[in-house]
């Protein structure tokens, strides 16, 4: 089985990713972002920096996935590679951050990609406020994403909400992540638990 974490940046999808991996013995993958060569060259010049770094994130995560396809036990991902699509790399391409020609070239490859894969059996979407995703990337203080605009994160929660309701073919829970603390509240954390279960293994699923 192929969970999925959604989110936009410091809504907690790592935090979320390793927690429910604990709980139910799934296996986690996380987004590779300490060893993306290009996200801090992509956070000082995005017009230069967006084909390299989107690429990049979609090799990666096109190979988590072809991992996930052979595996045979639960794994839990942390971002997919349907959001870097619809969410980053159309947003790169509305702010006029790539040529017509790269933004071609990319959306052919994933094309393509996607004729040998299939979406996750649940997505779990954190919605997060601006005010909130700006508390969080301040609190675990990376350089490179303390460059980052109100306005980039703005329009990153409006292609995240027309993803979810529009683009995304598969299943979704969304959690509303301003409202909660899973991970300092274990109520809060059972709620989103009570949630998974009841989607994946209830009677009355979500």
């Amino acid at each position: 089985m192929h969970i999925a974490i959604a989110g936009n940046i410091g809504s907690g999808k790592s935090t979320l990713t390793a927690m429910l991996a604990r709980h139910y013995g799934w296996e986690p993958r996380y987004e590779a972002v300490t060893e993306n060569p290009y996200l801090e060259d992509y956070y000082r010049d995005l017009r230069r920096w967006s084909f390299n770094l989107e690429v990049y994130f979609l090799k990666e995560r096109f190979r988590d996935l072809i991992d996930i396809a052979k595996a045979d036990h639960t794994i839990i991902q942390d971002r997919t590679i349907f959001e870097g699509v619809y969410v980053f790399m159309a947003n790169n391409k509305a702010m006029d951050h790539l040529s017509d020609r790269d933004y071609d070239t990319y959306m052919e490859l994933f094309q393509q990609m996607m004729t040998v894969v299939r979406v996750p059996d649940l997505l779990i979407y954190l919605r997060a406020s601006v005010a909130h995703l700006v508390g969080n990337i301040q609190k675990r203080g990376r350089n490179y994403e303390q460059q980052i605009q109100l306005e980039y994160l703005e329009n990153l929660n409006r292609r995240y909400e027309d993803f979810i309701r529009n683009k995304y073919p598969g299943r979704v829970i969304t959690i509303e992540k301003d409202q909660l603390d899973f991970q300092h509240n274990p109520r809060d954390f059972a709620l989103i638990v009570d949630r998974i279960d009841r989607t994946l293994f209830g009677l009355f699923p979500d």
